[in-house]
């Protein structure tokens, strides 16, 4: 069996298989993850990204990201400084944010890949539907604990595992780029080992404030 790509231990047991892959799951936190065997090679993966049509001024796409905006907006400083980790190739959130008076930057490995943004320091760090899509996910976790500030918040968002019944009919599972599944006993355990505040707001965004 393969190590965990998130908390590296290799307590690993079987959790499910399909037609097209097979999934794992860690014993020490919870994650669940397609064997490294199975995953599909970047240039597949960008090309799936790039059928993506995140549109600024689509009001639907506002509306969902809101989620993850209102509670960032409820919780830091006016005129912070916030990045946007994994912002597609149309940075949506990055601009609400700046709306609402913060000072954004971008960061994406395909579409905005300027890594100097990557050696600041930040009040805030948010990243939607990324963490899903990590084969490294223990790398860029890391990065984004030495990216924000301490007392600074990071702002996740992606569906979570209840459980294998409802994972075996989970849609969210059947796209090819999602190769790590987190619930919030992934988070906890993340929370507890880093010494991070741990928020749950609705199904899907988590925020995690760093020690001061």
């Amino acid at each position: 069996m393969p190590a965990c790509p998130l908390c590296e231990t290799t307590h690993i047991q079987h959790f499910h298989e399909d037609k097209r892959r097979e999934y794992l799951q860690c014993q020490r936190c919870d994650l669940v993850f397609v064997h490294p065997d199975q995953r599909i090679d970047t240039v597949a993966e960008k090309a799936q990204y790039d059928m993506h049509q995140n549109d600024p001024n689509d009001q639907g796409y506002r509306h969902f990201l809101s989620r993850m905006a209102q509670p960032i907006l409820d919780r830091v400083s006016p005129q912070s400084y916030g990045l946007d980790f994994g912002c597609g190739p149309g940075p949506t959130l990055s601009l609400m944010l700046e709306e609402a008076g913060h000072n954004m930057k971008l960061y994406d490995i395909y579409y905005y890949p300027d890594t100097e943004v990557l050696d600041e320091e930040y009040d805030f760090v948010t990243s939607t539907e990324v963490i899903e899509h990590l084969y490294h996910p223990n790398q860029v976790w890391q990065q984004w604990l030495n990216l924000v500030k301490p007392g600074g918040w990071l702002g996740l968002m992606t569906k979570m595992v209840i459980d294998v019944e409802a994972f075996k009919t989970w849609h969210y599972k059947n796209d090819i780029t999602h190769v790590c599944f987190y619930s919030r006993k992934t988070f906890e355990y993340l929370a507890e080992r880093d010494s991070l505040e741990l928020e749950f707001i609705g199904n899907d965004v988590i925020l995690l404030r760093k020690a001061q």
